[in-house]
């Protein structure tokens, strides 16, 4: 018995290790550390930062960049990148106005307000996911660099922007109007903004597929080793370009979030945000070599590029800075990972 009782012990003991040896070995721990230590000093810095009025800018904008991550994240995952995001968040936002405003000559969407949005909300996700698939077939079936492919899906979605808007805004308008605004603005129980509740779901929905759907099982192992994959029987091709539709849908979904915030679309609307959200995936610790990353990663580093650029702004730093330190933050997070894979080694 008391053998039993020792090994038992032991066991225990083991495994409480492992736990903290996972824990310890995460990027998620490092980011997060950095994230509370970062807020402790901007509160100490700024009386403005922990107001209720600050941190619901900061939990709206970071809802933003994270969502559009999330697919990100997956794309990463798969050993890919995709730089087409912020353009297609802009071709999302315009897709959506435009289709809003469609609805006005329409009498069924008169009579049916929740139907005009929801054909506005779909037009600005259907438009990222068409950009996806195109994405998707040319870098799976043609064999395509998924570096230059988005590279230059970026230019042509935004040269499409350029051209439906003529440069201008694109407003929202038909019955859906306030409607619309107010799903995308008001917030919930007084505080939460609606975009950071609609993160949290979609977070939810991709951790369950990633960790208990046969698909998510997929993504890792070509991420992992493509070649192994397909000779074990995964439908390479049909995943990748599951993951890019995915992607781009999201990116678009963010767009529309964005439309409703603005209340138009800017023909330069998320110009650069494709380098926050693949920095908010890679500080997350997705792996840019793949079959690394997770939701929880890319929100945690979509949280801390905010709270910098929240707190640049609160210090009266000149914008132009921002984007300096998002990329110092990138390099010190491959950095990090490269130290951790070696010790693994």
């Amino acid at each position: 018995m008391a053998t039993r009782a020792t090994e038992a012990t032991t066991f225990d003991n083991v495994r409480r290790q492992g736990l903290l040896h996972r824990i310890l070995g995460s990027q998620i721990t490092y980011v997060l550390a950095a994230l509370v230590i970062l807020m402790v000093i901007m509160t100490i810095a700024s009386d403005k930062f922990m107001t209720g009025r600050n941190l619901q800018n900061v939990a709206q904008n970071l809802s933003y960049i994270a969502i559009a991550a999330l697919g990100q994240t997956l794309v990463i995952i798969l050993a890919g990148i995709d730089l087409s995001v912020g353009s297609v968040m802009a071709l999302g936002a315009v897709a959506t106005s435009l289709a809003m405003n469609w609805s006005a000559d329409w009498a069924l969407f008169a009579d049916w307000p929740g139907l005009a949005l929801a054909f506005g909300v779909l037009a600005g996700v259907a438009a990222g996911g068409v950009v996806g698939l195109v994405n998707g077939l040319l870098i799976a079936r043609l064999g395509l660099s998924p570096f230059v492919t988005t590279l230059g899906m970026l230019s042509v979605c935004r040269s499409l922007v350029y051209v439906v808007t003529q440069g201008r805004g694109s407003p929202t308008a038909g019955p859906a109007k306030e409607l619309f605004r107010t799903l995308g603005n008001e917030p919930i129980f007084g505080t939460v903004p609606p975009s950071l509740i609609y993160m949290a779901v979609l977070a939810v929905m991709i951790w369950f597929l990633l960790r208990h759907m046969q698909w998510g099982r997929h993504v890792f192992a070509i991420g992992g080793n493509e070649k192994a994959a397909a000779l074990t029987g995964v439908p390479v091709e049909r995943v990748k370009i599951s993951v890019y539709v995915f992607c781009s849908a999201l990116a678009g979904f963010t767009g529309v979030l964005l439309l409703a915030w603005l209340g138009s679309a800017p023909a330069n609307t998320a110009v650069g945000y494709e380098l926050r959200v693949i920095a908010a995936s890679v500080i997350g610790g997705a792996n840019l070599t793949g079959g690394l990353g997770g939701p929880l990663g890319a929100i945690t580093g979509a949280a801390l590029i905010e709270v910098i650029r929240n707190g640049l702004i609160l210090g009266g730093v000149q914008p132009y800075w921002q984007d300096f330190f998002v990329g110092v933050f990138i390099i010190l997070a491959v950095l990090l990972d490269r130290i951790r894979s070696r010790r693994a080694a």
